[in-house]
This record gives C-alpha cells, sequence and structure tokens, in this order.
C-alpha cells in the first residue's frame, strides 16, 4: 500500500530533484529532510509538510491521502475566468440559486433541443486553476500607494483557548495599501502560541472574508461560537505547534469558517 512517503518520493523523483535541492527549495534542514525520507521520522511537524508540499509543487492533501489534484486541462476565455470568480464570491444562497438557474437553463435547452454554442477561440486562455476570490482592491493595484483603513477586532481570535467572536468591539486602523496586503477585509490579533513558530501571541493577522477554505490553508473559524485561528485538515483543525492536538470538528455542533489568512502585520 502507497504511504505518504512513497509520494513525497515520486514526488521528488519527478521533479528530478536531490535531497540537497529539496531542502534548500523548501527551507527544511537537510538533515531533517533526510529522516523524512529514510522514515526515520514517524510524525513530521505539520509546518514541515506544507513547506515540504510547497516545495514539491503538490497540495497537502495529495501527500496525506492520496487524493489526485485537479488536473483538468480546460482552457477559459477571460468573461468565463470572470463568471468564476464572481461565483466563488457568492454566499451558500447565492451558490444555490445560481445552481438552480443553471439547472433550469440546462433542461430548457436539452427539452428545445438547441445548440451549444461553439467553444471561443482560446489562442490566448489560461489553463484552470483553483481560483480565489478576487479582492476589491485588485482593480486598484497599479495605483496603490500609502494607507488604506481597516477593522481591526481587539477581542482577540485564539491560537490556542477558544474565544468568543460575535460582539466583539472593532476600531479602525491604518495598514499599508500594497499588493501583500490587498485581499484584507479585516484584522484580528490572536493569543496563545499554538501557531508558533509562524505566529506569535499578540500577533495582528490579516483575514480575507471566506465561508470555506482549501485544506492545508489556514483560516478563522467559529466552533460552537469560539473562535479559532488553525490550519484546515478537512475533518479537523490543526496547530503548526506539535504540542498541539487536532481539534475534530465532528465535536462541534455548529462549524462556520469566518475567513482565509492572507498574512499578518510587522510588529512595531
Amino acid at each position: 500500500m502507497e504511504t505518504y512517503l512513497d509520494r513525497i518520493k515520486a514526488q521528488k523523483n519527478a521533479l528530478k530533484l536531490t535531497n540537497e535541492q529539496l531542502a534548500e527549495r523548501s527551507g527544511i534542514p537537510l538533515g531533517t529532510l533526510s529522516k523524512i525520507l529514510a522514515g526515520m521520522s514517524d510524525s513530521p511537524k505539520l509546518s514541515t509538510m506544507i513547506a515540504l508540499c510547497g516545495a514539491l509543487d503538490c497540495s497537502v492533501e495529495y501527500i496525506v491521502s492520496g487524493t489526485p489534484e485537479n488536473t483538468n486541462n480546460y482552457t477559459l476565455s477571460a468573461e468565463e475566468i470572470g463568471m468564476i470568480e464572481d461565483y466563488r464570491r457568492l454566499d451558500s444562497w447565492g451558490v444555490a440559486l445560481v445552481n438552480t438557474i443553471i439547472e433550469k437553463e440546462r433542461e430548457r435547452i436539452e427539452s428545445a433541443d438547441v445548440a451549444h454554442p461553439s467553444a471561443p477561440a482560446v489562442s490566448a486562455g489560461r489553463v484552470l486553476r483553483p481560483i480565489r476570490p478576487v479582492s476589491r482592491y485588485a482593480g486598484e493595484r497599479k495605483a496603490r500607494t500609502g494607507k488604506r483603513p481597516i477593522k481591526l477586532f481587539e477581542l482577540p481570535v485564539s491560537a490556542g483557548v477558544g474565544v468568543y467572536l460575535d460582539d466583539a468591539q472593532a476600531d479602525t486602523i491604518n495598514i499599508p495599501n500594497t499588493d501583500k496586503t490587498a485581499d484584507a477585509d479585516y484584522a484580528l490579533r490572536i493569543s496563545g502560541n499554538s501557531m508558533e513558530p509562524k505566529y506569535h501571541s499578540g500577533d495582528v493577522l490579516l483575514v480575507q472574508s471566506a465561508d470555506a477554505v482549501e485544506q492545508g490553508e489556514m483560516g478563522i473559524f467559529l466552533l460552537d461560537g469560539s473562535g479559532y485561528f488553525k490550519v484546515y485538515g478537512g475533518d479537523r483543525l490543526l496547530s503548526l505547534n506539535p504540542e498541539y492536538g487536532p481539534i475534530m470538528l465532528k465535536d462541534f455542533s455548529d462549524v462556520h469558517c469566518k475567513g482565509r489568512v492572507v498574512g499578518k502585520l510587522k510588529r512595531k
């Protein structure tokens, strides 16, 4: 039976990388990487796995579970890409409405025996890739300078123990108006050490509003009213600090994603 280690080695061989090159690309110490590849490390840190998968150009889900990544080679026009991006920004009610309209239109076309329009020319098309919501500031990227206001929630979202997020008081702060901050819709201050070594207590996160994130991404989650900053692991939430175990989503009756973490502010 193929293991996660087999998939790591296969991906490494496919990219024709040496251990030294993979260590350099991932930022993982060569000694640590060698132990992982030799099967001497039974439980690599999640932060190590994320870095390793980034260097191997594959998803954490594929390495951990063997689930194939989407390799559809559909080429889309600019208009089609725009429609998909708009669809990804809808809430659950909007998604249901659009799906209903599409289904009704499909039935109308099939019943009327209307020919489907031919595909447009795709000489300058793009290959379909996982699409993230486009920031409301996306059209201003070339003109951005100075700072812009954003809401900062003073009640910390927890990086360890859950903290209730609803009714949190928010102040307005000014953040640099740059490409790196363009996707942020609000900011949150974290507490606790469960996301160390990358995030520390007191850090201010930049968060993009989203009702879902991809597996392996970091997000803000509400579990029975308490807020958590964690890595989404499919059926669980994960910490970067190995001292903290997973939080199983099945143990909660009310689970919501409140946003995708897109960065953090530099400490002054």
